[in-house]
Order: structure tokens, then C-alpha cells, then sequence
């Protein structure tokens, strides 16, 4: 008797929840799965049920690329952290977490001097106080040899380089303004349209930020208002409108994160628990639900670390 067939689309759907290891392997089946595995849409479409992984990069000099199955943090599930193979071993080299986008993680390395740089953002020239700074910017195409410089950042403006977070086709920075009065502002960068705008921020309520942070969750710009004894999560629903700002909770703080705290939510689950990184040095997780803490139970084997959750994907970061 022959094996009963499932329909094709019924395939697809099955394959798309898969691992990728097990999809590499599985392209060896027959010609139309190696064909659906090494389409473009079936990558974004993969992309979408993807297993998300924490990558933390631990150790200013001595450092190691660490990787844990997002699903364990949330959980009491026990699961093994695995060491993450990087292509830079020089031990001068230090690691940090760039980004990551479509399932791509970018690391930067270097030295002291610094050797390497594998970051683009604008080149912010400094030349004493922040009023007299200037931000260049330069495009690079993926399939050409140059680099080209589009309109200026505003003046007056410092750009904190490492804020970078791309959303919705562009970067967003968080940058420091100084006019007649000094202030925080948010900058984005449209990669198709090569223009600049500033993003409004919400209304914090007459509280006294003492720093703030940019991030993305749940696919929407985010900022992180940092107080005295708490931080608020805010969440932008509509990119770039700034009726859409919603505060979705608010962190208390354990111990005292001194004038400039740093603290980033990176991942909200379904049932409302949120890990955060406090000050790059400690991983908690929050239930704003019923306001309690938990350890995520990841060993940190250093007090300095950088984080990130990744995507498991099959789009391939070769041009």
C-alpha cells in the first residue's frame, strides 16, 4: 500500500516550526523540500515560529559567547548554557553585542587600540562641549565599494552610539540635545529614504528621569525611564506616533542603581513576566502581574556582561 501524502501547504507548515540544523539535513529529502527550504519567503516565514535564544557576551577581556534557550527563563525547566564559537580568538580582543535583526547577531571586536569596528552608525565629532559637536553620516550599500555621506545629523546633537535599534526600516539612537536648555531625544534614521527625524517621546508625568534607554519589544520602539527607586516601561504601539505611548508597567528597584541606572527589558512573554538586565550585570525576572522577582538561573561567571535575544533563522547573512 502507498504511504498516504499530506497536502503541500500542510508540509510547509510543519517545516516552519522546525530547527534549522534539522532543516539543513532535511534538504536532502527530494528536490521541492530543498527547493521550499532555500526560498526566501520560506525564511521569513520560518522566521516567524522561530526558537529565540539569550546570547550574552561575559568578561571585559577574558570573555566567552554564551547562548540559553529563551523558553528555560520563564520556566523551572533545567536546560544547559551552551559556549557560542566566534570567529575572532585574539585574547587582547573584547566582544560586544551590536545587534540583531532577522535572526543575524553582529558582534563588534577590539583591542586596545581599537583594532576593529564592525559598526555602522553615524561618526560623531566632538570638539569640547556637546553644543559644538557635528554628526556625519555615511551610507554603505551592500555591492559597492564606498561609502555616502547623506543630510547631517541636527547639531548640538550627541549621539550615543551604542542605543542603535532598528525598527520598521530604520535605526533609532538616543541622543543628548544641548540648546538653550539641555535634553534627551530620540533620532531615527529611514535606511530606504536616507532621512532623519526626531521620534516623540511620552508624557512622563512630572516624574524626575534621571536617564533613559531605547529598546524594542514586542516589535514596538520602547523606552526605558529610569527614577531613583523605579523605572517605567514604556511602549510605542504606532511607530512614530506619539499618542500611541503606553506605559506597560513599572519596575521597582532592589538596591540602590546609583545616579545613572541602567536597566533594559529584553523580552515580555505571554503571561506578562519580563527579564530585565540591570546594569550589566545582573539578570532578573519580573512578574508584573503579582510584582515579584526570580533568578532566571543563569550563572554568570563574570561581573560585566552584554545581552541580547536571537532569533533562530535560515536567512544567511552572505550578499
Amino acid at each position: 500500500m502507498p504511504l498516504p501524502t499530506l497536502p503541500f501547504d500542510v508540509v510547509v507548515e510543519i517545516l516552519s516550526r522546525l530547527p534549522v540544523k534539522i532543516l539543513m539535513q532535511l534538504q536532502c529529502v527530494c528536490k521541492s523540500w530543498k527547493s521550499l527550504i532555500s526560498d526566501p519567503k520560506f525564511a521569513k516565514k520560518h522566521l516567524r515560529h522561530a526558537s529565540q535564544s539569550l546570547v550574552l557576551t561575559v568578561g571585559e577581556l577574558d570573555f566567552v559567547v554564551i547562548a540559553n534557550p529563551l523558553s528555560s527563563v520563564f520556566t523551572e525547566a533545567t536546560t544547559t548554557t551552551i559556549q557560542v564559537d566566534y570567529p575572532v580568538k585574539d585574547k587582547d580582543d573584547s566582544a560586544a553585542i551590536v545587534g540583531s535583526c532577522h535572526g543575524i547577531l553582529c558582534l563588534s571586536f577590539c583591542s586596545q587600540p581599537m583594532k576593529v569596528a564592525v559598526v555602522c552608525y553615524p561618526h560623531t565629532l566632538v570638539q569640547g562641549p556637546v553644543s559644538n559637536c557635528r554628526n556625519l553620516v555615511k551610507v554603505h550599500t551592500l555591492g559597492t565599494t564606498s561609502w555616502r555621506t547623506i543630510q547631517d545629523f541636527p547639531p548640538n546633537t550627541l549621539i550615543l552610539n551604542e542605543s542603535g535599534k532598528f525598527l520598521r526600516g530604520a535605526i533609532n539612537w538616543l541622543a543628548y540635545r544641548q540648546r538653550h536648555s539641555s535634553c534627551w531625544v530620540i533620532m531615527s534614521l529611514d535606511l530606504e529614504k536616507e532621512f532623519h527625524r526626531e521620534i516623540p517621546q511620552p508624557d512622563y508625568g512630572g516624574i524626575n528621569v534621571l536617564s533613559l534607554n531605547i529598546g524594542v519589544l514586542r516589535d514596538c520602539l520602547c523606552i526605558f525611564s529610569n527614577a531613583d527607586t523605579f523605572s517605567d516601561v514604556w511602549l510605542m504601539k504606532e511607530y512614530g506616533n506619539k499618542d500611541s505611548w503606553t506605559k506597560l508597567f513599572r519596575l521597582p528597584h532592589t538596591r540602590n542603581l546609583g545616579s545613572w541606572p541602567l536597566v533594559y527589558a529584553l523580552y515580555v512573554s505571554n503571561d506578562d513576566q519580563v527579564l530585565f538586565d540591570i546594569e550589566r550585570e545582573e539578570l532578573v525576572v519580573y512578574n508584573s502581574r503579582d510584582g515579584t522577582f526570580k533568578d532566571p538561573g543563569i550563572q554568570i561567571i563574570d561581573k560585566w556582561m552584554e545581552s541580547e535575544v536571537y532569533h533562530e533563522s535560515l536567512i544567511s547573512p552572505c550578499f
